[in-house]
């Protein structure tokens, strides 16, 4: 239907009627009116005022939002939409406004530590009190933020655990003999595999045993059990010491008795050879004039004897008697005196 019928004699305004024509329609210029009055009440009328002041503050804001400063031993974690997009390096850096871009800080210069304590048996039954101590640095912020949800809580429940593992399958000596550093590396390394399995982002700089002893109930037992295990050191330290003396010297003796032995032998073979080789000679020599080699060899014996053995020489029965010393020691079976007497030498 028109708004304006032909022959109706009537002339309507779609702006002033509501369409039926049965009454007054909106009034388009009052509403028109109000809203300019509204944007001059909001921006203080024709310059100025609070509402360009909100729009400064907001411009501001917008400015000092993308921009982030990131101290040294930080990285920044830049999100997009909930989505990580970037990591930021020390320094001035820039980014879109939140929320579109959301930034997270993560310090990855610092060394954490986390202590805690655990009473376990060993593998011989034995209760023991470990004070533990583990520093670690955060390598990977995007999976320290994402991926664990308590990283200092997860790391403290892994390394009891490593701990527990380690002491579990091992003796009382062993954990308290100089075998602990193996123990304490082998606790770090369980570790670091395990938070390595879970992406969690940190890595074990240093695990230390800081305190190792019994419970109070059994400390006296216990204190007895370590008093004599560090008397076995002891003896042994000393009963090494003792070898390390005596040892050497057994050996330079044992190396003198067999050089002895040595030359005496050298000395003895050297010898017989060179008798067999005068007997030959002496046997060759019979051969030829038997006679003559008899009593060379007779006189050179009695020689050998009355040189060595003092001498009694008596030409008058004993009444006038010459002693002539011999000029060596006689041996053993050599006489100690061979007597002349006239019936003797001339008999001979």
């Amino acid at each position: 239907m028109a708004w304006n019928e032909p022959g109706s004699g009537k002339q309507r305004d779609p702006w002033r009627d509501n369409g039926g024509g049965n009454g007054p329609g909106p009034d388009m210029d009052a509403l028109v009116r109000r809203l300019r009055e509204f944007f001059n009440r909001l921006f203080g009328g024709r310059g100025g005022g609070p509402g360009i002041a909100i729009v400064a503050i907001l411009l501001v804001w917008l400015a000092f939002d993308s921009v982030a400063l990131i101290k040294a031993g930080e990285s920044g974690v830049v999100l997009r939409f909930g989505q990580v997009e970037r990591l930021m390096p020390p320094g001035i850096n820039f980014k879109l406004p939140r929320p579109i871009e959301t930034l997270y800080k993560v310090n990855v210069g610092a060394l954490r530590t986390t202590n805690a304590q655990v009473r376990m048996l060993t593998r011989d039954e034995n209760i023991v009190l470990i004070d533990f101590n583990v520093q670690y640095l955060v390598t990977d912020p995007q999976k320290v933020l994402f991926n664990v949800r308590d990283p200092d809580g997860t790391l403290g429940q892994a390394a009891e655990s490593a701990v527990r593992s380690v002491i579990g399958g091992s003796n009382m000596d062993t954990i308290l003999s100089g075998q602990r550093a193996e123990l304490i590396a082998n606790a770090k390394q369980q570790l670091q595999t395990t938070l390595d399995q879970y992406n969690t982002g940190l890595t074990v700089n240093a695990l230390n045993f800081q305190n190792v002893r019994p419970p109070q109930e059994v400390k006296d037992a216990f204190d007895d059990a370590s008093r004599a295990l560090q008397d076995k050191q002891r003896l042994e330290e000393e009963a090494k010491a003792y070898a390390s003396k005596v040892v050497p010297e057994a050996r330079g003796d044992a190396a003198t008795t067999r050089a002895e032995a040595e030359g005496y032998k050298s000395e003895r073979v050297a010898r017989a050879e060179g008798d067999a080789q005068r007997f030959n000679l002496i046997q060759s020599q019979y051969r030829a004039a038997p006679e003559v080699t008899r009593k060379r060899m007779y006189l050179e014996t009695m020689q050998d004897v009355m040189t060595r053995a003092p001498k009694v020489i008596d030409f008058s029965g004993g009444k006038n008697i010459l002693n002539l010393p011999g000029t060596q020691e006689p041996r053993a079976s050599a006489p100690a005196a061979a007597v002349v007497t006239p019936e003797a030498r001339g008999g001979r």
